[in-house]
């Protein structure tokens, strides 16, 4: 499915609070298979359900505790192998804030073999979790979403990871409506009354919970088949043309990992559906993925190179997931990372082998970039945490358990070796098939295959936070590497240290242990070959300007990528000047790779807008035009055959210009978007998008209803969140509210909601705006959006540069603690914090460097 403090602080913290909160199943029971009835009224919106659960008893007892929850028990009794004709009949009493249901027998069971029957009832809900409803503009839809806890909601069960079962699906539905779930129809037949029928479902492979599925109401699919397993992507059926795209990537997909695996895809079908209402990106269920809309429907021919792209990774890391998280699943949540980061990883593997050129590579080294950014600071976390309840299970979800992770996997993957790598993951399958594992038995597989010290490395980078900083220095005409902790956010280095995979392009890798040294080879500079290696580095003055000198000649775009990362985020810790990120952006502002040249605009304006102020804003800005006007216009004009390279780059020079005030862009840019509120084609199409986004801080009511209707009414869903999103862009204060409110309003889904309220937030022109909107309708908007959603606001949250809007911060959440989010508002105060302070340190560095460099 698409921050931390020093260990013995963390394990101390720890050891008050989890056992208290902790809402594992007691034991003694091992669930075999679960044979399902259920009956939903989507016009209702609730469902019955009868349901049959074969397990075994491990000791004899008279009580059965499993998960339940928003679940109303009927009738619920036992039966014995040995005694057929008996029933043991149960109380039922609900525990609701653990979720669990404790069924209590008048006699003991024995150890061995039983079965439960219950009857049961349940509420189709509006929450995009367990068994929910969606809606089209014609019709309604039951969907489930189970991970991580929530198949609670849909039937009694137990639901953690590691008590895998086999599963049998029955469906009772309208006549109209078809249903989906994880394995093909054995039958579908008429009744058992006048208009509704019966659909039943092949039994599963032994597998989690969380991975069941079943999708209910009118969908369309387009076919194909790869390596003889049928393939279908399904949509509402006014969308089943944007279906074609997806269909390609996955016959693709499945034909690539069954060689890669070396295990063929397990499944006699594989499906792909959109939902129209869908929280997250996508879910993994076995054999029955499911997909926001966006991420899985495009336009081929129309679609946008970003919105294609996007499509791709989301259909390979979801597939990806089909062995490494469905086949073999981590035995608990702490090593949700070993799903997630491998899925992650994979995606832009798969991808750019799909596509080579995509340049899938230079998007994972940003990935990469926004990840230890992401872990910089002394709030952050390691990548297994461990995590009881539910709140505290959906908290891990997050960059360091996606971006974080996926990262180190590729480094490992890149010291060690492509094929060495690949034979080590097969192993780690094959070995654990239709069953749980832990990292440890993924970092041994691996150690044991390659005869190298994985089990180290990997050890080093998930049970600690943080990530390293190698510094390259002179000595004595040759030079040394040595490590310590990365903190951004200026507190005490702590003593971690990791054992750290070192590559320079062109030599092999050498293993960096703590408190250790390493003397690179001869002619060596760039310390991370590739920008494979999950740390930052940093070089002595006169290496660093050889570095600056010799970037687009001798670094590949991946290390372009890097190299000013790094120095960025040295400039944020207050190890650098902000002058340094200047000079080296500035000497890469003719770079011809749009990933490269968009990571260095990036800067530049983060620069202009986020540490300048004023005169010096005004000043910065001139020296941007007069840097940048040359370089966009040598590019020329509008080619109807223009490469979409060159058309990026023009694009990303022409929005950076329009941002730093070019009088003739913003003329331009008014232009094409009045063009396209007009229905027109523009002159210059691949300046479209750019258009509007400088258009729209000054955009009329006009220009913004013309937008709101086209997000409203296109067919299209990465059109209709680009236009959303482009109204968050407006400053007008009156359509700022306009904005806060539509938010709210039934036009709005609910999984969109917090990407509007929070992107207002990220936006310092509306910043405060939102805030006041936030607090004062907090209550309104967490009904609104999906339940997790207060955790987003508060890492939005994190934008804000100021003391009292920290303490505006604190004190609110504060006075409305948001479950499991303790972690995410000690970060988001973290990054306050650092804004505040860069400012502060770096604003006399850049009126020293602007007093160099007057604008011309």
């Amino acid at each position: 499915m698409r921050g931390w403090r020093i260990l013995l602080a963390v394990a101390a913290v720890c050891a008050g609070w989890l056992p208290s909160q902790a809402q594992r199943l007691p034991g003694g029971v091992v669930p075999q298979h679960y044979s399902l009835l259920l009956v939903p009224d989507l016009s209702a919106a609730n469902f019955t359900g009868s349901e049959r659960i074969e397990l075994t008893l491990t000791r004899p007892t008279r009580s059965i505790t499993l998960n339940a929850a928003e679940l109303h028990f009927i009738a619920v009794h036992a039966s014995l192998p040995g005694l057929p004709s008996q029933s043991f009949p149960a109380t039922v009493a609900l525990e609701e804030n653990a979720q669990q249901a404790t069924l209590t027998f008048e006699r003991e069971l024995p150890a061995g073999p039983a079965t439960l029957e219950i009857a049961y009832s349940g509420k189709i809900n509006s929450k995009l979790r367990g068994f929910y409803l969606s809606r089209s503009r014609t019709n309604n839809y039951g969907v489930t979403q189970f991970e991580s806890t929530d198949a609670r909601r849909a039937f009694p069960c137990f639901d953690e990871p590691a008590l895998k079962a086999t599963f049998s699906v029955s469906l009772v539905i309208d006549s109209s409506d078809t249903a989906i779930s994880n394995t093909s129809p054995v039958s579908d037949n008429p009744g058992p009354v006048a208009g509704k029928h019966t659909v039943t479902f092949a039994e599963t492979p032994r597998m989690s919970t969380y991975l069941l599925a079943w999708v209910v109401g009118e969908f369309e699919c387009s076919r194909g088949k790869s390596e003889g397993v049928p393939i279908r992507v399904c949509s509402t059926p006014d969308k089943v043309r944007l279906t074609k795209f997806a269909l390609d990537a996955a016959k693709w997909d499945l034909h690539y990992y069954n060689r890669y695996f070396g295990i063929r895809y397990p499944l006699a079908k594989l499906d792909l559906i959109a939902i129209p209402d869908f929280d997250s990106g996508a879910m993994e269920n076995f054999g029955c993925i499911l997909f926001r809309e966006s991420e899985l429907l495009v336009d081929p021919k129309m679609g946008t190179l970003p919105a294609r792209k996007d499509v791709t990774t989301t259909v390979a890391h979801e597939i990806a997931h089909q062995w490494f998280g469905d086949l073999v699943t981590p035995a608990w949540w702490d090593n949700l990372w070993l799903n997630e980061g491998f899925a992650t990883w994979m995606e832009n593997k798969a991808a750019a082998l799909q596509h080579p050129n995509w340049r899938f590579e230079e998007d994972a080294a940003l990935d990469l970039d926004r990840a230890m950014d992401d872990d910089a600071t002394s709030g952050t976390r390691a990548i297994r945490w461990r995590a009881e309840t539910p709140a505290q299970i959906d908290s891990l979800f997050d960059e360091i358990a996606y971006d974080k992770a996926g990262a180190v996997i590729g480094m490992v993957e890149h010291w060690i070796g492509e094929e060495r790598f690949r034979r080590g993951v097969q192993q780690y399958l094959s070995a654990h098939l239709y069953a749980n594992a832990t990292a440890e038995d993924f970092w041994e597989t691996q150690s044991r295959v390659s005869g190298l010290p994985v089990d180290r490395v990997m050890r080093s980078f998930i049970e600690q936070p943080g990530l390293p900083l190698l510094e390259l220095r002179a000595a004595s005409g040759t030079a040394e590497l040595s490590q310590t902790r990365f903190v951004e956010d200026a507190q005490p280095a702590a003593p971690e240290a990791w054992t750290i995979p070192v590559c320079f392009a062109g030599y092999d890798c050498s293993i960096l242990a703590p408190g250790a040294t390493i003397a690179p080879p001869a002619g060596a500079l760039y310390a991370n070959a590739s920008q494979k290696g999950y740390y930052r580095t940093g070089y002595s003055p006169e290496l660093f300007q050889k570095l600056i000198a010799g970037a687009e000649s001798t670094l590949r775009p991946p290390e372009r990528i890097g190299l000013l990362g790094d120095r960025w985020a040295l400039m944020l810790a207050g190890r650098a000047p902000v002058g340094e990120v200047l000079d080296l952006g500035l000497a890469m502002k003719t770079d011809q790779d749009p990933v490269v040249l968009e990571s260095v605009l990036d800067r530049l304006s983060a620069i202009a807008l986020n540490i300048a102020a004023g005169e010096d804003r005004a000043h910065l800005q001139a020296i941007l035009r007069s840097e940048l006007r040359p370089v966009y216009l040598g590019m020329g004009g509008y080619s109807e055959h223009e490469p979409d390279t060159h058309a990026e780059v023009r694009e990303a020079l022409f929005e950076t210009l329009g941002k730093a005030g070019d009088p003739a862009v913003l003329a331009q840019a008014g232009e094409i978007a009045h063009q396209l509120i007009e229905g027109h084609k523009p002159a210059d199409p691949n300046l479209a998008d750019a258009a509007v986004v400088l258009s729209a801080p000054h955009g009329d009511t006009a220009m913004y209803d013309r937008l709101q209707h086209v997000g409203e009414r296109t067919a299209q869903p990465d059109l209709r969140e680009t236009a959303q999103r482009v109204l968050t862009r407006f400053e007008s204060p009156a359509l700022v509210a306009r904005t806060l409110e539509y938010a709210l309003s039934p036009e709005v889904r609910s999984q969109d909601s917090p990407t509007l309220i929070g992107m207002e937030l990220t936006h310092p022109e509306m910043q405060e705006q939102a805030w006041n909107f936030l607090r004062d309708h907090w209550e309104e908007v967490l009904r609104k959006a999906p339940p997790d959603s207060g955790d987003r606001f508060i890492a939005a949250a994190g934008s804000f540069c100021s003391v009292a809007q920290r303490q505006a911060v604190a004190e609110f959440f504060a006075a409305h603690p948001v479950d499991g989010a303790e972690r995410t508002l000690r970060h988001a105060l973290a990054q306050i914090d650092q804004c505040v302070r860069v400012r502060q340190t770096q604003q006399p560095l850049l009126r020293e460097w602007l007093a160099a460099h007057p604008a011309r």
